[in-house]
This record gives structure tokens, sequence and C-alpha cells, in this order.
């Protein structure tokens, strides 16, 4: 997986960042590899269709939280959000409790929840593919103790969908394991660089989301940070039900 402001308009409009994806500086890492870009690509998308097909129905409860730092103050806001997917109606999200700051609330936590909503109704538009991407095998390594494969993203158009940076991809699976890397387009004057990191892991038969840690340097001081533990998953498949940590 893309929300911050300063006091009043401008913190809204500084938070709003923390759910991009920004570019820092990596040290590549190598190892032993045995396909190219393009085949890992390949397999990445065979990966997603078996498991957009397989994966009906799912429920989790995640944990929503913002911070920002900076002008002599921190303020800070949680959330505990209820998620259901379906396969035929896609996502919801229920609120089930907020506290804290309101305005990091409405203009962080909220907008976060509509930016993934909006993107999951497109997910062509999204999707790591080469119709978005440009891709390039830099190494890789042991993750998790699993062999991974490390790339580099460069998106082919500035959206606020799409990122730039680096991805791991399980050498078994071919799910995206982890991702560090910064927005393709900056959404504010006032955001100096924003990075985010991010994880899933394998819960049963499918790849799904971890956790999400947004950090957002703001040009006129302060630092704005947006975590999002997504919790463990109720998953029904196309052949049974499972339930377990995620």
């Amino acid at each position: 997986m893309c929300f911050f402001q300063r006091r009043g308009f401008q913190l809204a409009a500084v938070l709003l960042s923390t759910t991009a994806l920004a570019s820092p500086a990596f040290a590549q890492t190598h190892g032993p590899i045995t396909m190219s870009a393009t085949q890992i690509v390949e397999q990445m998308d065979r990966h997603n269709q078996s498991q957009t097909e397989a994966l009906k129905h799912y429920q989790a409860v995640r944990y929503y939280e913002a911070e920002y730092h900076g002008f002599a103050t921190t303020i800070e806001a949680k959330m505990k959000v209820e998620v259901n997917f379906d396969t035929s109606s896609g996502k919801s999200f229920r609120i089930v409790s907020q506290s804290g700051s309101k305005l990091l609330c409405e203009k962080v936590l909220k907008r976060a929840i509509d930016s993934e909503k909006e993107a999951s109704q497109d997910r062509g538009a999204t999707a790591l593919t080469p119709a978005n991407y440009r891709f390039q095998l830099v190494g890789s390594e042991i993750l998790n103790g699993r062999q991974s494969y490390i790339l580099n993203v460069d998106p082919l158009k500035e959206t606020k969908f799409l990122y730039r940076g680096k991805i791991w991809v399980d050498a078994t699976d071919f799910a995206v394991a982890k991702i560090e890397a910064g927005p393709a387009k900056s959404p504010s004057f006032w955001i100096s660089r924003t990075l985010i990191r991010y994880t899933s892991a394998k819960t049963g038969d499918f790849w799904l989301p971890q956790l999400s840690r947004s950090e957002t340097k703001v040009r006129i001081g302060g630092t704005a940070l947006l975590t999002i533990d997504y919790g463990s998953y109720q998953i029904v498949s196309a052949t049974r039900n499972r339930s377990s940590g995620g």
C-alpha cells in the first residue's frame, strides 16, 4: 500500500501525504538470482490473478494512528476500524471507535480510508504491472526466512496512487512482501519528503497487508506519522473457511 496538514487548512493538506509513498536512498543487496525482472513480474501477475479468484471474503479489525510533532507541540489520533471485503461488492469500512485530535481523525485517518476505497475501485490504475511501472531487478535477500527478489519500480506516469522506490517479491509465491518507496507525485507544496514502509504476510494461502508506516517531513518544520496495523483476518476462500492472525 497513501494525508497531512498543519494547523487549520495547512496542517490538513500536509497530513494528507502520509498515505502516499516517498523515495529515500537504498543500499542494493545482492544474492542468488535465477529469474529476470520480466519473468518475476509475469509471475507476480499470475499470483495476483490466482489470489483474486480464490479469495472470496475477509473481515479484519485495523488500528490507525496519526501523530504530528512540531511547533513545540504534539497532537495525535487513533481509530479502530472494521473492514469487510467481498469479491462481489468490494471493501466496506466501519469505524468502531476514535480518540484524540478531531482534526487528525477527519483530515488524516478518515481520508486514508477514503483513499483506499477510491484506489480499490480502479485496480488497473494502481496495479504493479508494466502498464504502470518500469521494473529493474537489483538483487535478492532473505526476508523473514524466505528468499525474495528486490526490484526498483519507476512509475510511467505521475499520479497519487503510484510510487517510486523498491519492492521485495517473495521468490516462492511471487507476492509483494515489502515496499519502501515514495509518491510518484507530491501531494502538497508543504511536503519535503515522505517515506512509507509497508509489509504483507501470508495468512493461510493468502498474502495480505500486515503493517504500513508513513513518515512525512514538513517544509516549515515538524514530522507527521501515520501507522496502520492491519490486525488479524477472518478469511473465506473459494473452498473453505479459515481464521488466523495477519
